[in-house]
């Protein structure tokens, strides 16, 4: 049995469970609850934190903050995962969206050793690729061991 046919059995099993069905709705708005916030901070142009630039997670901050139109790029890309994420049609989209700028702040966090997000960012970052499974019949075409049925 090839490993795509395993995966479309077990996600098809999944997709059945309701639990699973609610917990995939809870992850969605979870998600964009956390990415709003920050996402508007940074396109009203605002410092993030309030961190010193002493701190190291800080000084990154503030580097990012002058960056100009760059942290407000950032802030609109999570906007926009944020409210792709709650419109059904569009989550697949918004967890698409959403994963390497979580997985970037996740890095970061740990790198940095911030222990502001050093839980958080990480359960995010299994939140999203929960999604990103739930939508496996959406994105298995693109996966490199997908092999079409003739």
């Amino acid at each position: 049995m090839s490993i795509s046919s395993t995966l479309d059995r077990l996600h098809f099993k999944a997709k059945q469970n309701k639990f699973l069905q609610y917990f995939a709705v809870f992850n969605r708005l979870a998600l964009a609850a956390g990415f709003l916030p920050s996402g508007f901070v940074k396109i009203m142009d605002e410092r993030f934190t309030s961190l010193s630039v002493n701190h190291p997670m800080g000084h990154y901050l503030e580097a990012l903050h002058r960056t100009g139109y760059y942290y407000t790029f950032i802030g609109i890309l999570q906007v926009t995962a944020a409210i792709l994420l709650v419109i059904p049609r569009t989550a697949t989209l918004g967890a698409l969206i959403y994963f390497p700028i979580i997985l970037n702040i996740c890095i970061l966090s740990l790198a940095l050793r911030f222990e502001g997000s050093f839980v958080s960012s990480p359960l995010m970052v299994l939140a999203n690729l929960y999604l990103l499974c739930w939508d496996y019949d959406k994105l298995k075409y693109i996966l490199p061991f997908y092999k079409q049925k003739t």
